[in-house]
């Protein structure tokens, strides 16, 4: 039976609570997040805030994020709502709980520009059977307005 020390989720939970208090510890868990996660970490996201079911995650609008209508391009967008939604329901699974994204999908509600904010609040449903779960994220720009959501369907099921 796996313990809380082997999931994923409560390993990243425990690096997190380590670094964060510390200056630049954000950053620093950020940094290894995009070792553990290339992809993602080729967009550099700044997680901000991580607890069980929440994760606030941050994008500084770069270049070399950007499309040719000046604004972060969409799958830099998408990229960010499921690391967000992800940690958010990755942190919260027990570790008798394992889970795959099965989906993703995202609503483009204005350009993003400027430094954006994603967050995830997640209720981590009790699993007894194999069941299929979301974790949503609404991104924002400065302003704090809806630049877009994302969904991120997870397959959940007992380890």
């Amino acid at each position: 039976m796996p313990t809380s020390l082997d999931a994923p989720g409560a390993r990243l939970l425990r690096l997190w609570r380590r670094l964060s208090p510390l200056p630049g510890g954000d950053w620093l868990f950020s940094t290894i997040l995009g070792f553990m996660v290339p992809y993602t970490g080729s967009i550099r996201p700044r997680v901000r805030f991580l607890e069980p079911g929440h994760a606030r995650v941050e994008l500084r609008d770069r270049r070399r994020l950007r499309n040719h209508l000046r604004s972060v391009h969409a799958i830099a967008l998408t990229n960010l709502g499921e690391v967000t939604g992800g940690l958010a329901m990755l942190v919260g699974l027990p570790p008798t709980v394992r889970g795959i994204v099965t989906g993703l999908s995202i609503e483009f509600h204005k350009k993003a520009r400027g430094t954006l904010t994603a967050e995830s609040v997640v209720t981590i449903p009790e699993v007894t059977a194999p069941c299929e779960h979301q974790a949503r994220a609404s991104i924002r720009d400065q302003q704090g307005e809806v630049v877009a959501e994302a969904t991120v369907r997870w397959r959940l099921a007992p380890a």
